[in-house]
């Protein structure tokens, strides 16, 4: 049985990982530490908190002392880091959250984590510290492509991505980095996206898409992301760096498109809106390195975006309450992440 540190569990892809892992290894337990920003939201894992498999800390990772205490009393076998601030605009607004959480939690996850001696630290990150890809072009993000990260999100997450590669070169931490492309699914905050064109359609409201809409993304279901993360938690060869991709590159008019013909909505419910700063072109990965280990995506983009459309007409109330958040009087109008 081993005992796993999920950092970030109640966010969208840290939650999915949480149901992924207890309906699969059922004997693990499982320990979700998660701060509870607006973002966050644990009444997903309602039926798991009456499991003695499942805990919950609500934690900064940040906070040194409090994460020290808890791997000293916990005896973790693995930590995975998924933890982040990680919209875009909010980053454009105001960096220095971003670099709290994303650089320095990383660290004292790291330190805490070398000292305690676990078996696998696999930190989560994104496409986006390789920068962007032209339009024209059919290039793809490779794991070896130099970083060069465009957005002080990104630029964060580029950070933390070579902190966990210099624990491992100098300490000799057994670690892997995940570099994932967009996700989409169940129990994803109404702010990006699909799940904010989603809910504005249900709705009958604008649906903001900045520019003309023509920036492309590679989407990725968060079950296929949750099974490649699980292969490399337990085989990924400790030191490398493994690219996640769905192969479903999509203009985000093209997906908002998508989202408005399934709910057979109209598409005056677009609202094109100024682009934001900094507004990367093209996102695109190589996945072949994880696929030669066997892994491959099971959602094909239209299969994935109709069970999600679905998650989201039967599962009103979830999004709706978060919506009404007052935290959201703020909320940026973000259609990417």
């Amino acid at each position: 049985m081993k005992k796993i540190l999920i950092t970030g569990g109640a966010g969208f892809i840290g939650g999915n990982f949480i149901h992924y892992m207890a309906d699969k290894y059922p004997e693990y337990d499982l320990v979700n530490l998660d701060l509870l920003t607006y973002a966050g939201d644990v009444s997903k894992h309602e039926k798991l908190g009456k499991n003695s498999n499942y805990t919950f800390y609500q934690m900064d990772i940040a906070d040194r002392a409090s994460v020290f205490q808890l791997f000293n009393e916990s005896a973790f076998d693995y930590v995975v880091h998924f933890a982040a601030e990680s919209h875009v605009d909010r980053s454009i607004i105001d960096p220095s959250v971003f670099i709290r959480t994303n650089v320095l939690g990383t660290q004292v996850l790291l330190d805490a984590a070398r000292e305690s001696g676990i078996e696998k630290f696999l930190h989560v990150s994104t496409d986006e510290v390789y920068g962007e890809l032209d339009f024209e072009t059919d290039n793809l993000f490779t794991e070896d492509m130099p970083l060069n990260p465009n957005s002080p999100y990104s630029a964060s997450k580029a950070a933390s991505d070579l902190l966990v590669r210099a624990y491992h070169e100098t300490y000799g931490m057994p670690v892997n980095i995940t570099r994932c492309s967009n996700n989409y699914g169940p129990y994803h905050f109404p702010e990006k996206l699909i799940p904010l064109a989603i809910s504005n359609a249900l709705n009958n409201q604008a649906i903001p898409v900045y520019g003309r809409g023509n920036n492309v993304r590679d989407w990725l279901h968060v079950q296929d992301h949750c099974s490649a993360i699980d292969l490399l938690l337990h085989k990924g060869e400790a030191g490398e760096v493994y690219n996640i991709g769905g192969h479903n590159e999509r203009t985000n008019l093209e997906v908002v498109q998508t989202i408005i013909k399934a709910l057979d909505k109209e598409d005056s419910l677009i609202e094109f809106v100024a682009d934001r700063p900094g507004h990367d072109k093209r996102y695109a990965i190589n996945p072949s390195k994880l696929e030669k280990m066997g892994w491959k995506p099971n959602f094909d983009f239209d299969t994935g975006i109709n069970e999600t459309i679905r998650w989201y007409q039967d599962n009103r109330k979830w999004w709706e309450r978060l919506n009404n958040d007052e935290q959201l009087a703020q909320k940026t109008l973000s259609v990417t992440k």
